[in-house]
């Protein structure tokens, strides 16, 4: 499969940094051609300016402003998010991500009076996160996971019906040891190797 790996954290000697190497070397080792999307090292501009937003709608040119990183969905057929999960969510950057790149016209049609949102992103057979949470389980459930939502239930009702998603969290990461990390990366190695 083309897999692409969209990574979103600040710190190069983070944990999540080490998560990101750790897919892509699982995924090239399943035998996926990978291609990674690191937001920060790229400078990505997570803010969608007043121009863009007023282009939005437009079709062909909302593409313009971040043409690479829609070439880049519009070529896989598996996602793999790695990132943190702060306050419950998404990171800022990431979710500016798909604020700015999942356009109209390229990645779903706009509703109609008649019609309802109609997919276009069919391709994309398979959704995977890779993320770690301050919190415990139960209080990220308790809470909601929102940010596990907007991928596992928003982004993938553009994909395609039958998508397969897998959701593998390091809980209590605040409070983590070197081998609840270990337990971790094992697991992601086990469960990202079968998906």
């Amino acid at each position: 499969m083309k897999a692409l790996v969209v990574y979103s954290h600040p710190v190069p000697e983070s944990f999540n940094a080490s998560m990101r190497d750790h897919v892509v070397s699982v995924l090239q080792q399943a035998g996926h051609e990978v291609r990674l999307i690191d937001l920060y090292a790229e400078g990505f501009d997570p803010a969608m300016s007043a121009d863009e937003r007023r282009g939005y709608h437009d079709v062909d040119s909302n593409v313009l402003p971040v043409k690479a990183h829609v070439e880049a969905i519009l070529w896989c057929d598996m996602m793999v998010f790695v990132y943190p999960t702060w306050w419950f969510g998404l990171p800022a950057m990431l979710k500016g991500w798909f604020d700015r790149v999942w356009v109209p016209h390229v990645t779903f049609e706009m509703p109609s009076e008649h019609t309802g949102m109609r997919p276009k992103m069919q391709h994309i057979r398979k959704i995977a996160i890779v993320t770690t949470c301050g919190a415990s389980w139960f209080v990220s459930k308790l809470m909601g996971e929102p940010g596990r939502k907007t991928i596992m239930r928003g982004l993938r009702a553009l994909c395609a019906p039958r998508c397969k998603t897998l959701y593998l969290a390091h809980y209590r990461m605040d409070s983590s040891t070197q081998e609840s990390r270990d337990r971790y990366v094992k697991k992601v190695a086990r469960r990202l190797a079968k998906f």
